[in-house]
């Protein structure tokens, strides 16, 4: 029986933490288990309360909180959830309701199968609902993609996405600076280089937040993933 680790960051998620924790439960894996791995990142609200009153509820599952010191970002709580994991593959499922649980058949499905190795969940390719919120949030993540794939050599559509399931080994190997949500094009750069790595992509659903509904990464945060592209390709080689 293989083991799946779900990293979840959490940072002021007590409105949506509940939610997607029953939607990752309700999920069912042929002949692969489920690990909860949620890494609480110095949340002001009542995300730990939520979430320590959930895993007492629910005795007979897999959920393993952690709390970082201070509040350190996005990328340092992934660093310490993929440290503590202990499953064969590794996917990052964010505490909103951004996306759908449900669509981790399809991202597990090139692993299992044999082919793939990494596997990316774009928001711009496939048939699934995508919510229609900001133009240039989208001019953005394009851009950004594209910057990207010129210096990996690799044709994504969506590297900024956060569905990216990894089989343990690759994403353990790496050594991961960003703190940040520097973290995607850090990782993306660092697998292109794995030798004979198998990256695959496929087509998921995107369920976007606005500001008022939670959502954190600004223009700032584009900024300095043009930054982080640049460095993990040419100067930190």
């Amino acid at each position: 029986m293989q083991k799946l680790s779900i990293i979840i960051p959490a940072y002021n998620e007590e409105r949506t933490i509940t939610a997607i924790l029953d939607r990752v439960l309700d999920v069912q894996l042929d002949q692969i288990t489920k690990e909860l791995v949620i890494v609480n990142d110095c949340s002001k609200d009542n995300t730990v309360s939520v979430v320590e009153q959930y895993i007492a509820e629910h005795p007979d599952t897999s959920i393993q909180l952690f709390q970082q010191p201070v509040n350190m970002g996005k990328g340092a709580a992934l660093h310490r959830g993929i440290k503590e994991a202990t499953g064969d593959f590794i996917i990052i499922q964010d505490a909103d309701l951004e996306y759908d649980p449900r669509e981790y058949r399809d991202l597990l499905k090139p692993v299992i199968e044999g082919n793939a190795d990494v596997v990316y969940g774009s928001r711009f390719a496939g048939s699934n609902p995508h919510r229609i919120l900001f133009f240039w949030h989208t001019i953005g993540n394009k851009f950004l993609t594209f910057l990207s794939n010129m210096f990996t050599n690799l044709n994504l559509t969506d590297m900024e996405t956060c569905y990216k399931l990894f089989k343990a080994p690759i994403i353990k190997s790496l050594d991961l600076k960003e703190n940040r949500f520097g973290f995607e094009p850090e990782v993306t750069a660092k697998t292109s280089r794995i030798p004979k790595v198998r990256i695959y992509e496929v087509g998921i659903s995107y369920y976007g937040r606005t500001y008022e509904e939670g959502k954190k990464i600004n223009w700032q945060d584009g900024f300095r993933a043009i930054w982080c592209i640049l460095k993990y390709n040419i100067w930190a080689r």
